[in-house]
C-alpha cells in the first residue's frame, strides 16, 4: 500500500478475495461454449483470450520459480538482502493485472465490429510496426510518466507501493495500484490500437507483444543477473535497446536513476543512467556462494509440491492447510509424483543468513508416502547419502536431517552415513537433543505424571529418561511400550507404569497414535507431539501443541515461507539444531544413537535468540 493511498488504489474486485476470477466467468463460459458448439460468427481471438490469460499466468509462474531457485542458490544475486512475509503478502495479487487485461480484451471485442476483431493469425508487417511503435512512443512516454510518478505527490499516493520492495521478485513488476495499471495499459495499447486501425494487426502480433512485455518485466525484477557481457560486446548498440536485471535493480535501490521501461536509450539521452550500472552487472555475474549449514528435508503430501518456496508464493508463506482448488491441478500432481520415482537428487529451495552464516534448505524429491515403502529405502538412503557428500564437497559445516530423512529403519538416525564415511568433515545432526529439550519445556510446570504413547523413537527414549530424572511419572497404554521403556531405562518401580484408564491430561504422542486412543482421552487433554509430523486433530475439546519447534530471532534474514504446518518465523527443532551446531562450532556429529547434552544445546539455542513456542490453545490453560 502506498504511504498516502490515492483514488483508484484498490482493484474493483478486491472484496471478492479468492473468488475474484468470477468476474471473467461470463466471457469465459460464452467463448468456451462458442468454441465447443461452433456458434456462428465467433472469431478466433474471442476464443483465444482465456487460453492466453492462462499462458500469461504460467509464464509469470515460471519466472517466479526460476528467480527463487537462482537466488536460493546464491548464484548471480544482485541485491543480497532478505525477502520478508510483508512483501510476499503485498505482492500476492500479482494476477490482478492479468484479470484486468482479460476483461478489457473481452469488452473491446464486444464493442468493435466483427470486421475489426476477426484477425488473421499472422501478419509480419503488423509485428514490425508493433515493435517500432513500442520503441518510439511507448518507451518515450513511459520514461516521462515514470519520472512523473517519482514526484512526491504521485509517488506518495501510488508509486511508493511498488518501491516498497527493495529486493525485487518477478511479480514485483506488476505490483502497482489499480490507477497505475490503467495508465500502463493505455500506453501498451498504442501499438495494438494503431495496428488494428491500420489493418495490420494479427493474433500473433498481440500474443508476441504482450508476452514480450511480461518477459521483460519479469527479467528486470528477477534479482539475479544472467545476461552475459559478450552479448553487448558482440553488438554494442544493444545496451541502448535492452536493459538487464541489474540495470533495473539500481532503480529500486537508488530511486532517481534508470527510469527507462525496457530500453535504456532514454536514460542515456536525458542523463539519468546510473554510472554504476556496468560495474554492478559485471560483479553480479561473478557471484556464487556456498552454504555453511544445510537442512535436508523432503516433500510431505502430494500437494506439498505447490507449497514449496519455488512454487506458489502465497501458499508457501502460510502454514500447510487443506486447499480445495489444488485438486484442479491433479494432472501436474500426478506428473510430479511420477518424476519422484525417477529422480532422486536433492535440490535447493531457499536460503537464509544468520550471524554471518549462510543457510540453505535442500529437498529430497520423495514424498512421505514413499518413505513408508520398504522397497524405496535403498533409493532414498542413497539420495540422502549423495546430498551429504555433495555438502562435503561444497565445504558445508553442518547438515541437519529433517522429517523422515533420519528414520531408524532407513539409516539408523543418520548414523549409517558416518559409518560409511568416517572422515566426513561436514557434521551430520539429527537434532534429537534439541527436540527433547523443546519437549521438556513444553510440559506445564508442576506436572507430576504424563502419558507417553506412539512409536518409540530415539527422541522418545531420551525424553522418557529425562522425565524420570525429573521425577515425572511415565504412563503407557500398551504393555509392549511399558516393557521396552523399563528395559531401556532400568527405571525403578513407579517411574514407569502401565495404565489403560486414559485418565492423564498431558499426553506425549508420537507417530502411531491411534484414533481410538485420541478419542478416549479426557476432555481438556494437552497433546504434545514428539514426532516429526503432528497428529491428526480429532478433538475440539482438547489442546494440541506444535511439533517441537521454536521462534526464530529477527536477525535471521530472508525468511518468507513457512516450514510445513508451523506458523510464520517458526522453525522445527531439528532444523534449528543444525544452525546452533554451526554457530557454536561443535566438532562432533549428533546422529545414530548418540546425543549431545540436552541442557548444553538448550542453553546455546536460547543464547542465540531462539525462543520457546507454545501453542495458543495450550497457553490458555498454562
Amino acid at each position: 500500500m502506498a504511504s498516502t493511498p490515492g483514488i483508484l488504489t484498490d482493484w474493483p474486485w478486491t472484496p471478492l478475495g479468492s473468488f475474484k476470477y468470477v468476474v471473467l466467468a461470463p466471457w469465459v463460459i460464452h467463448s468456451t461454449y462458442s468454441f465447443m458448439f461452433g456458434e456462428e460468427g465467433t472469431d478466433l481471438i474471442y476464443i483465444l483470450v482465456f487460453p492466453f490469460l492462462l499462458w500469461r499466468m504460467l509464464h509469470n509462474q515460471i519466472w517466479i520459480s526460476l528467480s527463487r531457485y537462482q537466488t536460493a542458490k546464491g548464484k548471480g544475486t544482485i541485491v543480497d538482502k532478505g525477502l520478508e512475509f510483508e512483501q510476499v503478502d503485498r505482492e500476492r495479487d500479482w494476477d490482478d493485472q492479468i484479470i484486468f487485461n482479460g476483461i478489457l480484451f473481452y469488452i473491446v471485442r464486444c464493442v468493435l465490429p466483427k470486421a475489426q476483431t476477426d484477425l488473421p493469425i499472422w501478419r509480419g508487417n503488423g509485428l514490425v510496426i508493433t515493435m517500432l511503435l513500442h520503441a518510439g512512443p511507448v518507451e518515450y512516454l513511459y520514461y516521462w510518466l515514470h519520472r512523473a510518478l517519482h514526484h512526491h505527490f504521485l509517488y506518495s499516493r501510488y508509486h511508493s507501493h511498488h518501491h516498497s520492495s527493495i529486493v525485487t521478485e518477478p511479480i514485483t513488476s506488476v505490483t502497482h495500484p489499480f490507477a497505475e495499471h490503467i495508465t500502463y495499459f493505455m500506453l501498451f495499447a498504442i501499438p495494438m490500437v494503431a495496428t488494428l486501425l491500420m489493418g495490420t494487426a494479427s493474433i500473433s502480433s498481440y500474443f508476441v507483444y504482450i508476452t514480450y512485455i511480461d518477459f521483460m518485466n519479469n527479467l528486470g525484477h528477477c534479482n539475479f543477473e544472467f545476461i552475459p557481457n559478450w552479448i553487448f560486446s558482440l553488438f554494442p548498440p544493444l545496451k541502448y535497446l535492452m536493459y538487464t536485471p541489474s540495470y533495473h535493480s539500481l532503480h529500486h535501490t537508488q530511486f532517481r536513476t534508470n527510469y527507462s521501461l525496457f530500453m535504456p536509450i532514454y536514460d542515456y539521452i536525458y542523463g539519468t543512467m546510473d554510472k554504476s550500472s556496468d560495474t554492478l552487472h559485471e560483479s553480479s555475474l561473478g557471484k556464487e556462494e556456498s552454504p555453511d549449514v544445510v537442512h535436508l528435508t523432503h516433500l510431505t503430501t502430494t500437494k506439498s509440491i505447490y507449497r514449496l518456496p519455488l512454487a506458489f508464493a502465497s501458499l508457501a508463506s502460510n502454514p500447510h492447510t487443506s486447499t480445495w482448488y489444488l485438486w484442479l491441478l491433479w494432472p501436474v500432481t500426478l506428473w510430479s509424483l511420477m518424476l519422484t520415482w525417477i529422480f532422486g537428487r536433492s535440490f535447493v529451495i531457499e536460503r537464509q543468513r544468520f550471524d554471518k552464516h549462510r543457510l540453505q534448505t535442500w529437498v529430497i524429491p520423495k514424498y512421505s508416502l514413499q518413505y513408508l515403502l520398504s522397497w524405496q529405502n535403498e533409493a532414498i538412503s542413497r539420495a540422502i547419502g549423495d546430498a551429504i557428500l555433495e555438502a562435503e564437497q561444497m565445504g558445508v559445516k553442518v547438515i541437519s536431517l529433517g522429517l523422515f530423512n533420519q528414520g531408524e529403519g532407513l539409516n539408523n538416525y543418520g548414523g549409517i552415513y558416518i559409518q560409511r564415511n568416517p572422515r566426513l568433515k561436514v557434521k551430520v545432526v539429527d537434532g534429537s537433543s534439541l527436540a527433547v529439550a523443546v519437549m521438556l519445556n513444553s510440559i506445564p510446570k508442576g506436572t507430576t505424571q504424563v502419558l507417553l504413547t506412539g512409536n518409540l523413537t530415539k527422541v522418545a527414549y531420551a525424553l522418557a529418561f529425562s522425565l524420570c530424572q525429573r521425577d515425572i511419572q511415565l504412563v503407557t497404554l500398551q504393555q509392549a511400550e511399558y516393557l521396552k521403556l523399563t528395559k531401556s531405562l532400568n527405571a525403578t518401580e513407579g517411574k514407569v507404569v502401565h495404565d489403560s484408564s486414559y485418565a492423564q491430561k498431558i499426553w506425549l504422542v508420537g507417530d502411531g497414535l491411534s484414533k481410538k486412543e485420541q478419542l478416549s482421552a479426557p476432555k481438556g487433554t494437552i497433546f504434545v507431539p514428539f514426532s516429526q509430523f503432528p497428529p491428526k486433530q480429532l478433538r475440539r475439546d482438547c489442546f494440541y501443541h506444535y511439533t517441537p519447534a521454536m521462534k526464530i530471532p529477527k536477525s535471521l534474514e530472508n525468511v518468507y515461507s513457512c516450514e510445513n504446518w508451523l506458523p510464520r518465523r517458526v522453525m522445527s527443532a531439528w532444523r534449528i539444531a543444525g544452525i546452533v551446531h554451526a554457530l557454536e562450532g561443535w566438532n562432533e556429529h549428533e546422529c545414530g544413537y548418540t546425543m549431545s547434552s540436552i541442557d548444553k544445546v538448550w542453553q546455546a539455542t536460547l543464547r542465540h535468540g531462539f525462543q520457546p513456542l507454545i501453542s495458543k490453545e495450550a497457553a490458555k490453560i498454562d
